[in-house]
């Protein structure tokens, strides 16, 4: 009978690395689902889960932000707060080629190139938030502050609720 490993994914192990402590949730699951469904699927509360965007300015510049399942990225906001007049998404295309990970298990922990990386200042009220762990099937639950630590971000006000 073969032993059932645990999966150790890259942030797993920068976590690991960093003395960090996380609790890791996996689920089954094959393409992209959305995160509010992975919240569901893992009987997590909403407000804790969060998750990763990656956007471009006009300057080429690339930047990342980490935002509650329930809101979404003000654009202008979280230009401003990088410094730069405007800013959009990636294309889902360019995820894996620029951060070494896949749509659906995107992290700003262990991204192929160190990002300027914010992390939406609700996340700081909290004990614990839940993040991709770097592959599709697996979330990290940690402190908002170690995850701040392992990505090397800062926080910022870079949300809009949905309406």
């Amino acid at each position: 009978m073969a032993k059932n490993k645990e999966i150790k994914t890259n942030a797993m192990r920068i976590l690991d690395g960093l003395k960090i402590v996380y609790q890791s949730y996996f689920y089954e699951c094959d393409e992209f689902i959305d995160a509010g469904k992975i919240a569901d699927l893992l009987s997590l509360e909403h407000e804790l889960v969060y998750k990763t965007l990656v956007t471009r300015a006009a300057s080429k510049n690339i930047y990342v932000f980490v935002i509650p399942i329930d809101r979404e990225l003000d654009l202008k906001k979280a230009a401003k707060v990088v410094g730069e007049k405007n800013i959009e998404m990636i294309a889902v295309k360019e995820i894996n080629a620029l951060t070494g990970y896949i749509r659906g298990g995107c992290t700003a922990i262990g991204m192929k190139k160190k990002y300027v990386t914010h992390i939406d200042d609700s996340a700081q009220f909290l004990e614990q938030i839940v993040v991709s762990g770097g592959k599709i099937g697996v979330q990290l639950k940690l402190t908002p502050n170690d995850l701040l630590r392992a990505c090397d971000g800062k926080y910022a006000s870079v949300t809009v609720e949905v309406s």
